[in-house]
């Protein structure tokens, strides 16, 4: 964790230590799959629907699949290269233009999602992407879907992509990898690590960070503070920290189990947009997993200080240095 704030990292390691001495955390990834959506612009409804319905048909999804995949944008230029292979071979059904074209190694479209307003339509593509991020392999595959639409759709207009943004539909529907990570606390290690008790961790959760946030109208944020501890992880990693405004998103859940001796601890982060450089998808889904678990940490951690009364007293101790650091600089 590269971060400035001391207690911060004092307070993760105690959440480490009370889920360790507990008998560890379990994490699993949920769905892969980095996301662009452009939104296309015609001169009807009925051409923006018409857009809509043929991108929806499942007849034409290993076509846009073909197309996306492709290192090349320029469909005119494959189409010449299959007619000629074709041509001299003179066996069409036994060549697939799938091995012709797919020649990105790891970009992969999982589905193609539309929304309309008016006759403006919003395409969300969605596709594994390995062990990166996946931002740049997503644009060029979505360029080039709408390279090969515009021979069918010449009144299209392309308006723009955007992203980087919170949006309830990630919320929902996932961005990145999705993860969910749990742990079981026993009794005394609540009472001797976290200094509390399982009551006011369940009654705190469900007063702060469920109806609290429901209060203040969050949007993925019904946690206590995921985005520290994301921000934190992905700064040390060498990460993008503005995917930060969507990867915190995570909804933290408590409850008494095993007849209220215990305290069951859950956090559901729907869209870590995290990247890794080896072993193509398993090292992005181990690092969503090692952020989930710490983002568990945390929340265990700062909510325990907070229902225990020690947060502003703990602040004070790790957030403050003893030197006269005027004194230092002269």
């Amino acid at each position: 964790m590269a971060t400035t704030e001391g207690c911060l990292v004092a307070s993760t390691n105690r959440g480490c230590k009370a889920i360790y001495v507990s008998g560890g955390a379990t994490s699993m990834v949920l769905r892969d799959g980095m996301t662009r959506a452009p939104v296309v612009r015609f001169a009807t409804a009925k051409r923006a629907a018409e857009l809509k319905f043929f991108l929806e048909n499942p007849e034409n999804f290993e076509t846009l699949s073909v197309i996306f995949n492709s290192i090349c944008s320029s469909v005119e230029y494959w189409v010449n290269i299959l007619s000629f292979l074709l041509l001299i071979d003179g066996k069409a059904e036994e060549i697939s233009p799938s091995l012709l074209l797919r020649s990105s190694r790891f970009a992969r479209l999982q589905s193609i999602q539309c929304a309309m307003a008016g006759k403006n339509l919003y395409i969300r593509f969605s596709c594994s992407t390995g062990d990166a991020m996946g931002m740049n392999m997503v644009s060029k595959g979505v360029q080039n879907v709408l390279d090969f639409l515009q021979n069918d759709f010449p009144d299209m207009d392309v308006i723009g992509i955007s992203d980087k943004k919170p949006a309830a539909v990630n919320w929902i529907e996932g961005r990145g990898k999705s993860v969910v990570c749990e742990a079981v606390i026993k009794e005394d290690v609540v009472r001797k690590v976290l200094k509390t008790n399982i009551a006011a961790l369940v009654e705190l959760n469900m007063l702060k960070n469920l109806a609290g946030s429901a209060v203040a109208g969050a949007l993925g944020g019904f946690n206590a503070h995921a985005g520290n501890i994301v921000s934190a992880i992905f700064i040390a990693t060498g990460q993008d920290p503005a995917q930060n405004v969507e990867s915190c998103h995570c909804i933290t859940m408590m409850e008494a189990v095993n007849d209220g001796k215990d305290l069951h601890i859950s956090v559901t982060m729907p869209s870590v947009e995290g990247a890794s450089k080896e072993s193509p998808g398993s090292n992005s889904k181990l690092l969503a997993t090692i952020i989930a678990g710490s983002v568990l940490a945390g929340e265990l951690s700062l909510m325990s200080a907070i229902a225990a009364g020690q947060l502003v007293k703990s602040h004070m101790k790790y957030n403050r240095s003893s030197k006269d650091v005027s004194k230092v600089a002269s």
